[in-house]
């Protein structure tokens, strides 16, 4: 007699892959940290990898949506789910919150606030909307000090949360823009990092870039690198007590400072650059 088919499961690329088009904002981080919050339990293989079913993506998307639509704290969503998990209860009943007739607490602006005021900006004059918008290109966007949790995705996962091909990923690989964190056996293994490399330069090559154009981006993230490093060890003595945080302070506050700095001179080029193309579209209509 056969041993019974095992139940279909999914990686966490692809659970990222499944998501991401509903929820733009979820990353494998953001997975990784409502696990370890206790809200969400996959499976694990022998290696270490996570093993997602149905009933896991589909209380991840409950999850998800509850942040987003019901702004609810996560402390509220865990009661619930252990609730449900207790009991049985339906996840879509009333939460004590609400049975209370308390207010939900708020996490995130209102969707018609975040409306009004995407209103208000389309509503700038021409010419104005990159500085009224402080062209925000770098703020909240990354972690510098953002956990290291490890190789986690193959190529061909890294590729399917990207929306990539395989042999794009490659390509990306020849060019040094990505590469492997770790490896299993001859398998590649690719971390948060990459992905989010990944995805960023999928965006892009929609709008026409090769990955050839996108290598001054690595060159210019460690030449502004090797800068702080000259700036902060010229210094910081390494062997003082707590040198280590100093360090990592000054470091972050430098970087902070960079991307400021540079997003003021990238508004003003784009400004010249839009100005530029208004005066030839008027030249050309007149």
């Amino acid at each position: 007699m056969s041993a019974p088919a095992e139940a279909p499961h999914r990686s966490i690329g692809e659970v990222l892959a499944l998501l991401s088009g509903e929820f733009p904002d979820v990353t494998i981080s953001k997975i990784r940290f409502l696990e370890s919050q206790g809200l969400i339990a996959p499976e694990r293989t022998p290696s270490g990898y996570r093993k997602f079913y149905d009933r896991d993506v589909d209380r991840l998307r409950w999850i998800l949506t509850q942040q987003r639509a019901n702004f609810l704290p996560l402390k509220v969503i865990k009661d619930r789910l252990d609730d449900h998990d207790r009991t049985g209860a339906p996840l879509d009943a009333p939460g004590p919150t609400e049975q209370d007739g308390a207010a939900p607490v708020i996490a995130a602006d209102p969707p018609a606030k975040s409306a009004r005021a995407k209103r208000k900006r389309s509503a700038a004059p021409k010419g104005e909307r990159l500085r009224g918008e402080q062209l925000a290109l770098d703020a909240g966007a990354d972690d510098l000090l953002g956990d290291a949790t490890g190789a986690s995705l193959t190529r061909d996962e890294l590729a399917s949360a990207a929306g990539l091909t395989v042999e794009q990923v490659r390509e990306l690989e020849a060019y040094g823009l990505v590469a492997p964190a770790g490896r299993m056996g001859t398998e590649g293994l690719f971390d948060e990092d990459a992905l989010a490399i990944t995805q960023l330069i999928a965006r892009l090559m929609a709008h026409g870039a090769e990955p050839r154009h996108l290598r001054m981006y690595r060159n210019f993230a460690e030449r502004e690198a090797q800068f702080y490093e000259q700036l902060v060890f010229g210094v910081v003595r390494p062997r003082e007590p707590g040198s280590p945080v100093v360090a990592r302070d000054a470091v972050v506050d430098l970087a902070s400072l960079g991307r400021q700095l540079r997003t003021v001179y990238l508004r003003r080029s784009l400004d010249a650059v839009l100005r530029a193309e208004a005066r030839r579209h008027d030249d050309t209509s007149g």
